[in-house]
């Protein structure tokens, strides 16, 4: 079953400590020096319709520290609602990369993503809500 991120409502309370938990772990092993490959052979698409430093850096960062791979795409470098659907967009992503993170205007634009691809999809903000 694939999980997807698109609203705070999506988890529950043991899911929310559990991060938190997980995060904790991560940081002190982080500022240890130690490094984590949990993500290892790993690729996240990151769609960007709306730029931004923190969201763009902390999912680089967080999926090289972690052993996988992020690849950034901005509105333009895709054709998202302009030549491709969104769900046939999902379609193709979800064929070559193991997670999709999108940064959208419309929320629609991720549930979207969520019923037409086959990996999980999170929330980099959109008009509804921002989880991340």
């Amino acid at each position: 079953m694939v999980s997807h991120l698109l609203s705070l409502a999506d988890l529950s309370y043991s899911d929310i400590i559990n991060l938190l938990d997980c995060a904790s772990q991560l940081k002190e092993k982080r500022a240890r020096g130690k490094s984590s490959q949990e993500l290892n052979n790993k690729t996240l698409a990151m769609l960007f319709e709306k730029s931004s430093t923190r969201t763009r850096i902390s999912f680089e960062v967080g999926m090289t520290e972690l052993g996988g791979h992020a690849i950034y795409l901005n509105y333009k470098d895709v054709q998202l609602g302009r030549g491709e659907s969104v769900a046939d967009t999902a379609r193709v992503m979800s064929r070559y990369v193991h997670a999709i993170m999108a940064r959208v205007y419309r929320h629609e634009t991720l549930i979207q993503l969520s019923e037409n691809g086959t990996v999980p999809v999170i929330n980099g903000l959109s008009d509804l809500e921002h989880p991340c």
